[in-house]
């Protein structure tokens, strides 16, 4: 990396963000000072063009971005090759490729979660039944199987298989089909479309419970930093954004790579993992006010919140005024790319649920509208085509 890291470290030091900021440019930092109120039609066309900022950085991420959430986890099995070639055949923007969570021998695979029994046919082999546990996960106890039990070896015997089956019975036409991929296959996948597309394919990995694996000597940053650059995708216009719900993972992946960065943020009163661990005492509620926001934008060039940060829902799950965040987010210089749009009535605000079905399509199009009107850089949904649709209508005014 040489003096190209060397420079990135003296841009991002400081409590503004500036140089963090400036990796992104034009296309995916949205509109600036303009995107603090919600926009008009003519200033969502800007947005979707790039705007007229200072074109420093990487270019072609359009605003509002749609992203893949575990591909095209409306229509396949969650973090499958076929879940996110569908994705990015639809024309999602970014694929969400990877949960990254690690096997026992120091590989990095893709899953939602490190227990496996919700996502994997592992409970129909019994050469596997004793490796069944329970085990607390950020607090959380959970029994099932789990990916740092296994090799990599082990792992590829498994096939994937839908994780909402109850939801989204459709899918389940797919289970057994596809294999968890490693972060390499990953890597290969998109640099394979990207050669038959003649651009570049964009991913959104990110670092899963990394305080919990990094006690189990399977830190995850310098595993994915190492691989990223084994590709030389460590730069600041590779197509890569690396996420995380744990700001000091994001912080330690901001020694090591030159990616985009963004920081996931749950509920208001929820604490990070990592801050749970070292007796850190704020909430995410704190990260999102103007002195938080300012901190994140220090190390990272945006945040991942959930919507209901954006717009928070009263008791019967109507959606309420929106919030300031994304107005004192963009304030910071930090881009927003929340979670997570999906089409099924029992996902959506109440406002915007039809008929009785919880499982029937609501109007997802009217809920696209109404968040895509906060002023939001992107947006991660589980139906790419509806999310590009929807953005299309609001790009078009």
């Amino acid at each position: 990396m040489g003096n190209e890291k060397s420079q990135a470290a003296r841009e991002t030091r400081g409590t503004t963000g500036v140089g963090r900021r400036s990796l992104l440019g034009a296309a995916v930092l949205g509109a600036g000072a303009a995107a603090l109120a919600a926009p008009t039609a003519a200033s969502a066309a800007e947005r979707a063009s790039g705007g007229n900022h200072s074109g420093r950085g990487i270019k072609g991420l359009p605003v509002p971005t749609v992203i893949g959430h575990r591909g095209a986890s409306g229509y396949r099995p969650e973090h499958t090759l076929g879940s996110y070639q569908l994705a990015l055949d639809m024309g999602a923007h970014v694929i969400e490729a990877g949960d990254i969570v690690p096997t026992r021998d120091g590989h990095l695979v893709c899953r939602h979660e490190p227990e496996i029994g919700g996502t994997t046919d592992v409970s129909a082999h019994p050469e596997f039944a004793s490796r069944k546990t329970t085990k607390v996960i950020d607090g959380v106890s959970t029994t099932g199987w789990f990916t740092e039990d296994f090799t990599l070896a082990e792992l590829k015997t498994l096939r994937a298989k839908e994780r909402i089956p109850g939801n989204r019975q459709h899918n389940t036409l797919y289970d057994g089909r596809w294999e968890i991929p490693t972060f390499e296959e990953v890597l290969a996948w998109r640099a394979e479309q990207s050669r038959k597309r003649g651009r570049e394919v964009w991913i959104y990995p990110e670092t899963k419970h990394p305080t919990y694996f990094r006690k189990l000597g399977l830190g995850l940053e310098e595993r994915l930093a190492r691989i990223l650059r084994a590709h030389g995708l460590h730069r600041k216009n590779s197509p890569v954004i690396l996420q995380s719900f744990e700001p000091t993972s994001i912080q330690r992946l901001n020694k090591l790579v030159d990616n985009p960065l963004a920081v996931l943020l749950s509920t208001a009163n929820s604490r990070p993992a990592d801050f749970v661990d070292t007796g850190d005492p704020r909430t995410v509620a704190d990260l999102i006010t103007p002195k938080g926001l300012a901190e994140i934008a220090g190390y990272a060039n945006g945040i991942g919140p959930t919507l209901d940060l954006i717009i928070p829902k009263d008791a019967s799950g109507k959606l309420l005024a929106p919030t300031t965040l994304v107005k004192d987010a963009h304030a910071a210089g930090l881009i927003l790319h929340p979670y997570t749009m999906r089409n099924e009535n029992t996902f959506l605000p109440a406002d915007f649920k039809k008929g009785t079905d919880p499982n029937a399509y609501g109007d997802a199009f009217g809920a696209f509208k109404t968040y895509f009107a906060t002023g939001i850089d992107g947006i991660f949904s589980d139906n790419c085509d509806t999310a590009l649709l929807a953005r299309e209508d609001f790009v078009n005014g």
